[in-house]
């Protein structure tokens, strides 16, 4: 295994205000890492970058030894990396099933038409159910999306993203705004991806009790800048993170 994902220096500014401030971090293929910090750190707009929402105005992202700083995100996605919102993103009038099949009809690039292979179509409504019970919604494969509940949307859209086969999860939150029933739902999916040792995740989270029983690193944001990067233990142990947060994440 090596770095699957790279910053150089990654900066961006908004006017006179310095977003993420010369951010250089390697992340190694397959493990969990974990971005923390107070709000305004620069988290989410670290992710931005990362997936092409935004362009830097100084350095570099490299995605398994690629320059992808200029790419759009549709390429990146493309490439491997998938991305998550705060805000869910399904197609609610589809139903579950059919939201994951058209992400893997999408990966696949097989189209439905008269002509085609009734077996093809076969193996792809397999896939759509085996992601569906890794992110254990297959009993709700045929309720519309918009009738789940929050925590389930969540859930589906991370089976979307993994039927798009992408070896990078970018998730945001993953568990923002869900109810407290719903939370460690979310946590075993994400468990379940983490046992398979086959993608790697980074993961935005405020729920420090999750970030420290998931994450194999963790990476901390403060104004921008890169506070400290290591295991679990070490960083709730680092005098400059605590002072940093005056007690609370």
């Amino acid at each position: 295994m090596g770095t699957i994902l790279e910053t150089k220096q990654l900066t961006v500014r908004f006017g006179d205000h310095v977003a993420v401030d010369h951010v250089s971090i390697q992340i190694e293929e397959h493990e969990v890492k974990s971005i923390i910090g107070p709000n305004g750190a620069g988290k989410t707009t670290f992710f931005n970058l990362l997936s092409g929402q935004l362009k830097p105005t100084h350095g570099h992202v490299f995605f398994k030894g690629e320059n992808i700083t200029n790419l759009p995100p549709a390429l990146r996605t493309r490439k491997g990396i998938g991305r998550s919102f705060q805000i869910t993103n399904v197609f609610p009038q589809l139903t579950c099933f059919e939201n994951v099949r058209l992400a893997v009809q999408s990966k696949s690039r097989v189209y439905f038409n008269c002509f085609s292979n009734a077996k093809r179509f076969k193996e792809i409504e397999e896939k759509a159910y085996e992601w569906l019970e890794l992110v254990l919604l297959d009993n709700k494969a045929d309720e519309l999306a918009v009738h789940l509940a929050h925590g389930e949307k969540r859930k589906l859209e991370i089976a979307m993203l993994l039927a798009l086969e992408t070896d990078l999860l970018l998730l945001d939150e993953p568990t923002a705004g869900m109810s407290l029933e719903e939370v460690p739902k979310i946590l075993e999916v994400i468990q379940k991806i983490k046992e398979q040792r086959n993608r790697t995740i980074l993961l935005i989270e405020h729920k420090i009790d999750m970030v420290l029983d998931l994450s194999d690193t963790i990476m901390v944001l403060f104004n921008g800048r890169l506070l400290a990067d290591g295991k679990p233990k070490e960083i709730i142990k680092n005098e400059q993170v605590q002072s940093a947060y005056l007690g609370g994440i």
